[in-house]
């Protein structure tokens, strides 16, 4: 992987540890993210944090913030994003274009929804896109039929769904093995 390649934060907030979201999986992954955003600092590699705030105009709240274990340093972008892409309403697409930037690594949450959502625009934009799963995690849902799918189940289906089309799938171990090689 090229010293130029970002590693996009997606929506790491607080909001995600409510237990009202359900049963997660992936109770490592901020860990994981973690792991990787010390080794971009450390080899000055692109970062870029999104932050999703739906109502912008509403009072701030403990729940919109970004996690302590991956917050933003003095001088790392934080772009804030009111819809699932972080490519829309942002200049995130800008940002990279000026930076030369061609390959993302992507984690955060939720896999299903805004992880998604930002990697299949980031390919059809015509960047190439990793998407980390120990590094992404998503709720339980119930379905319009009522049946519960696990949060497991739904995000592997996620990254089934956007594996070779739209990303390379790869764990934090298979990045840093990249970053090595």
């Amino acid at each position: 992987m090229s010293t130029n390649t970002a590693l996009i934060l997606i929506d790491v907030q607080n909001h995600f540890d409510s237990p009202e979201n359900g049963v997660r999986n992936n109770i490592n992954a901020e860990e994981n993210m973690a792991t990787l955003l010390n080794i971009w600092r450390k080899t000055n590699r692109p970062i870029i944090h999104m932050q999703h705030i739906s109502n912008p105009s509403l009072p701030h709240h403990h729940g919109r913030d970004i996690k302590e274990i991956v917050a933003p340093l003095p001088g790392e972008p934080v772009m804030i994003k009111n819809v699932n892409s972080s490519f829309i309403g942002t200049n995130l697409e800008n940002h990279l274009h000026e930076a030369k930037i061609e390959t993302l690594v992507i984690v955060g949450l939720t896999t299903d929804h805004c992880v998604s959502t930002t990697t299949r625009m980031a390919k059809n934009l015509g960047f190439t896109p990793f998407i980390v799963s120990d590094a992404t995690a998503t709720f339980e849902r119930i379905s319009f039929d009522g049946k519960l799918y696990t949060a497991e189940e739904i995000h592997n289906l996620a990254l089934v769904s956007l594996s070779d089309e739209f990303a390379t799938v790869i764990d934090t171990k298979g990045v840093l093995e990249l970053l090595e090689g």
